[in-house]
């Protein structure tokens, strides 16, 4: 950019971010839309990071991991591992609008039920048609197959978001009786699946017992947000999470050897992350009492215009990041499969080149997911003008793509 052009584009930058700091509602929490952004950010950049493939033979792509091969990088997990604070807005934003609902408790999850969903149904069902082209146009089956993986993986936290959403009425009721204690019961239901799966019986304790762990696991910090939200947590409460926190995630990871990744490593015997461990909610722990911490400090930072503008982009556009980042870095790797390996894209992250080249490869990813987001924004709006004919395509599209995607097809 010339030095003419650069006091104009940055004059246009604040004009742009002008009008949307002024376009605003007053009553939003900037603060939490900031910890909202941040958490999801974090979902693309860790999949982007620690998520690579290998090419086989026939040209095929293959999901691989770094942390295979680098078991250092597992502190990055640690960063890049948000849910918690995601749960914890979620929790906070959902009782505010649980309060705000003129109809029944019922329609107001319909309402949120439907804004999850929407994003679900066109990211899948535009991959049940992309699939077979692809495939017509010379994609390997194995590709496809790694890609549909990839697609459908970050998906599974809808079907958790919606069930937590579900139970809204029910963590307000705990949070008013019990303020941000009424996490304290999840908690100790982890740590005891985690004993029974860990501990000196675990030969005996069927291999089903994990999933056990789903529902509290996550729900854990989306009740902390509940009691934020009706005040019941303050910044005592957030101090004793930051630092009990802090010490259980320690204590887990040193003392009884939980593993150190945050997320699956392939070959290995034990996951923190589905379902989730206790040194999961330990780290959820910690991030809420630091967030809410933060708040003031961060509602400041976001008064200005500047760095308002970008969280506000973020946020009317989540379920288009979550769902379409993946398919950001495909657009990539698939093209690149075809011209063999490519340092950082196609070759397998066993070495410190894959490391920086894969860092390299992040802003394209960021782009590509730009111009994919500029058309994939529409399935977050009312789908007011499909037919039924065409919600109904839609929903056997979806399933068809999540049979592939499966492995049953």
């Amino acid at each position: 950019m010339s030095a003419p052009a650069a006091p104009a584009a940055l004059a246009a930058l604040r004009r742009t971010a002008g009008r949307i700091d002024a376009r605003t509602p007053a009553h939003r929490d900037r603060a939490v839309d900031g910890l909202r952004a941040l958490a999801l950010l974090a979902v693309p950049t860790g999949h982007w990071l620690l998520g690579g493939f290998t090419l086989d033979s026939g040209g095929g792509l293959h999901n691989a991991s770094p942390l295979s091969s680098f078991s250092a990088l597992a502190p990055a997990s640690w960063v890049l591992q948000m849910l918690g604070v995601f749960f914890l807005v979620g929790g906070y934003a959902s009782v505010l609008s649980y309060h705000r609902r003129d109809g029944s408790a019922a329609a107001w999850l319909g309402g949120r039920v439907a804004r999850l969903g929407r994003p679900v149904l066109g990211v899948t069902a535009v991959w049940a048609l992309a699939v077979p082209v692809l495939y017509a146009a010379g994609v390997p089956e194995a590709t496809l197959r790694t890609a549909a993986t990839l697609v459908v993986q970050p998906l599974w936290f809808v079907g958790v978001y919606v069930v937590v959403t579900a139970l809204t009425p029910y963590c307000v009721r705990a949070a008013r009786r019990l303020g941000a204690w009424a996490a304290a019961p999840l908690l100790a239901s982890v740590a005891v699946v985690d004993f029974l799966r860990y501990g000196p019986y675990a030969d005996a304790v069927p291999s089903w017992l994990a999933v056990v762990n789903i529902l509290p696991g996550w729900l854990f910090a989306y009740q902390l947000g509940v009691a934020w939200g009706e005040r019941r947590l303050g910044r005592r409460g957030a101090w004793l999470l930051l630092a009990g926190g802090l010490l259980l995630f320690s204590a887990l990871l040193l003392v009884l050897g939980y593993p150190a990744s945050m997320v699956g490593v392939p070959g290995e015997a034990r996951t923190n992350s589905h379902p989730p461990s206790l040194l999961v909610l330990a780290l959820a722990a910690a991030q809420s009492g630091a967030a809410v911490l933060l708040r003031d400090r961060l509602a400041r930072l976001l008064a200005r215009p500047l760095l308002w503008a970008p969280v506000a982009v973020v946020n009317l556009c989540a379920m288009t990041v979550l769902c379409w980042h993946q398919s950001a870095m495909l657009a990539a790797a698939v093209p690149g499969s075809f011209l063999g390996p490519v340092a950082g894209l196609t070759t397998a992250p066993d070495s410190p080149l894959w490391i920086a080249a894969r860092l390299a490869w992040l802003p394209v990813f960021a782009v590509l997911l730009v111009g994919i987001a500029r058309y994939a924004r529409r399935f977050e709006e009312p789908w007011t003008r499909a037919t039924a004919v065409r919600r109904t395509a839609a929903g056997l599209l979806a399933a068809g793509f999540a049979v592939f995607a499966l492995g049953l097809a």
